[in-house]
């Protein structure tokens, strides 16, 4: 992937990342709290109260640290033969998806990404699909029409 053409997702989207890992210590701390009844009131061992209470501290710290290191090295690129998708510096993630095999191009936004005006865009193929998460929605939609030109193309030229 060409770094001084790939795109970078709107900053918008660590708002969004940050409340999915607050949302996540509310899950984790009622996870927790029923551990803690079931152990106060039907002797359930003591470990698994500590230990619920341990992942519910920790795993949202890790996420909500990781935001920025996520977001600085989440890029993804269009061209005339494949959708490179790049994640990760340390545990690096690189995805090429062949033009001529996307079949279709989804746009779908949950609450929060709604709430920021943010769109997620899945590509898939016939055996999986990947998703660029939170674009602006005319991003997301000239992205969608991009691609689908592209592969209608790609198709095109193949027969």
């Amino acid at each position: 992937m060409d770094q001084s053409t790939a795109h970078h997702l709107p900053p918008r989207i660590k708002r969004i990342w940050g409340y999915s890992a607050l949302g996540n210590l509310l899950v984790l701390l009622v996870i927790s709290g029923l551990l803690w009844l079931a152990y106060h009131f039907w002797n359930w061992p003591l470990w698994l109260s500590i230990g619920g209470l341990m992942l519910t501290l920790l795993e949202p710290g890790i996420e909500l640290g990781l935001i920025p290191y996520r977001y600085r090295f989440t890029r993804y690129q269009i061209s005339d033969l494949a959708v490179d998708m790049q994640a990760g510096f340390i545990f690096q993630e690189r995805i090429a998806i062949p033009i001529a095999r996307v079949q279709n191009v989804t746009l779908s936004a949950g609450p929060l990404l709604q709430w920021q005006h943010l769109t997620k865009v899945t590509v898939a193929t016939a055996s999986t699909s990947h998703s660029i998460d939170g674009l602006e929605l005319a991003d997301a939609e000239r992205l969608r029409e991009q691609i689908m030109r592209l592969a209608q193309e790609a198709r095109h030229d193949q027969a």
